[in-house]
């Protein structure tokens, strides 16, 4: 599976795509921007199956929903969510770099490479062959707004 130019969208989408991919066991390369709730695949695939490329770049912020007249109202126990599943070392870089909250933290480069491995040939090579003919296909609230 490849990520690239994901904006996110409703956590328990993310949270069923990448539980199907993870028993899949499918390779998962990021190759762009994985924001909001697309990063819950850093705890929710296994290390060994994840890779990023120089382009790749996560982007992190507290859990929201809409009110009643559709404004944005940060989540507590959606936020509380996100931190849960995300590993330790993930939870100490969005610390270091101000927590989880509605300005969107951005981890990328040196610093995303001590966390995630950086694909290489027989890495990348290894996830692109085990994609299956059937993508698995998730729809985020962001997308089915840009159609319209």
């Amino acid at each position: 599976m490849r990520i690239a130019e994901d904006r996110g969208g409703q956590i328990g989408q993310y949270l069923q795509a990448f539980a199907l991919v993870r028993s899949s066991g499918e390779h998962v390369v990021v190759d762009g921007n994985c924001l909001s709730a697309c990063t819950l695949v850093l705890g929710l695939i296994p290390r060994s199956h994840i890779c990023a490329t120089a382009r790749a770049r996560f982007g992190f912020h507290a859990a929201w929903m809409p009110d009643v007249d559709g404004r944005p109202v940060t989540s507590a126990m959606g936020t509380q969510a996100l931190w849960n599943i995300y590993p330790g070392e993930v939870r100490r870089w969005i610390n270091r770099h101000g927590g989880l909250s509605r300005k969107m933290i951005y981890l990328q480069g040196r610093e995303l490479s001590s966390i995630v491995a950086i694909c290489g040939g027989s890495q990348q090579a290894r996830s692109e062959r085990h994609t299956p003919s059937k993508p698995i296909r998730y729809e985020s609230a962001n997308a089915a707004s840009d159609r319209r």
